[in-house]
């Protein structure tokens, strides 16, 4: 699925990230786990394509970032720690748009839209615009657009951040459903201990490398005790 391979980049001039290389396979989430400032959202930003790798490669289902981006940018559903709405279009309006950029069949589109927005508490909210959403609603609609794709391999940037308790556990059932049918994930996050039962393999970054990569079940023991040493 996902195969970073010797990347390094950074911000202009400054190198943040040296040497990092792993992969998500088909039907496995693996977690990007590190302090502030250990190249976590710089790493992101680069899958992405908002930042040009200096050294590397990155693939997704064979395609390269950099020889078929639309096909390799196709591949993706990005949830961003900070929600991104356009405060001139409407909770419909901004489901009317995923669908179209994506060319998704409508009908079916709008099923698995109405699912997602009973589970999220947002079927009433079709015709609001951004403004009114709180923090916690702006990312449970990015959730929901997010959901309503096809894409094979998704990356959720520190997902619970702001969510309810209950908005947390049914986010979780949803990995799991995708996951089981065979989606990726590359997820960031702090709380190691939420997401310790649902990631497959996790990835340790300290100062733009990666200083340890493992099973899930590893997290409670070695990424503490690495926490401590930084």
């Amino acid at each position: 699925m996902l195969k970073v391979n010797n990347l390094a980049g950074g911000y202009g001039q400054l190198a943040v990230l040296k040497n990092v290389t792993f992969e998500v396979l088909d039907g496995q989430l693996l977690a990007l786990v590190g302090l502030n400032g250990s190249g976590k959202s710089t790493t992101i930003n680069h899958i992405i394509g908002l930042l040009a790798p200096k050294q590397g490669t990155i693939e997704i289902n064979g395609y390269e970032l950099t020889k078929n981006p639309v096909e390799y940018k196709a591949q993706i559903a990005y949830i961003p720690e900070q929600p991104v709405l356009y405060e001139e279009l409407t909770l419909r309006e901004h489901i009317a748009v995923t669908i179209d950029v994506y060319g998704l069949d409508a009908d079916k589109a709008w099923e698995r839209v109405n699912e997602l927005l009973t589970l999220f508490r947002l079927a009433n909210k079709l015709d609001w615009f951004p403004t009114h959403f709180s923090k916690g609603m702006r990312q449970k609609v990015m959730i929901v657009m997010a959901f309503m794709t096809e894409a094979p391999f998704f990356i959720i940037d520190e997902p619970f951040l702001g969510l309810d308790v209950v908005a947390v556990k049914d986010l979780l059932a949803l990995i799991d459903q995708r996951k089981a049918a065979g989606t990726s994930f590359l997820l960031t996050t702090h709380v190691l201990d939420t997401i310790e039962d649902h990631a497959d393999t996790f990835v340790y970054l300290e100062d733009g490398q990666v200083k340890h990569r493992g099973l899930a079940s590893e997290f409670s023991t070695l990424v503490p005790e690495m926490m401590e040493e930084a």
